[in-house]
């Protein structure tokens, strides 16, 4: 009956150290504002959303990462149908 436990337990802490290790410093990005609240030697940041004073460790301000590299994708149709006449599935 106790053996159960010790192997879920010891088995627990080989993932345990298995895992990768989760990264310690967050990425603080600079806030692009005109007006600076923040006291002397600090500018606004965003951490997981939120702004507020610090200093950045990402050379990029957040409203350029949250910005999307390319614009929506185009569709065309055609009105005309891609099968010939008297083939099964056209009209």
């Amino acid at each position: 009956m106790r053996l159960l436990p010790t192997l879920s337990t010891g088995l627990a802490l080989a993932f345990l150290a298995a895992s990768p290790a989760v990264a310690s410093d967050p990425i603080l990005y600079p806030y692009a504002t005109n007006v600076n609240y923040c006291p002397s030697g600090l500018q606004p940041i965003v951490l997981n959303g939120v702004i507020s004073c610090g200093q950045p460790t990402a050379n990029v301000s957040y409203q350029q990462v949250m910005k999307h590299p390319r614009g929506a994708k185009k569709r065309h149709y055609s009105a005309r149908p891609s099968c010939s006449i008297g083939s099964k599935g056209c009209s």
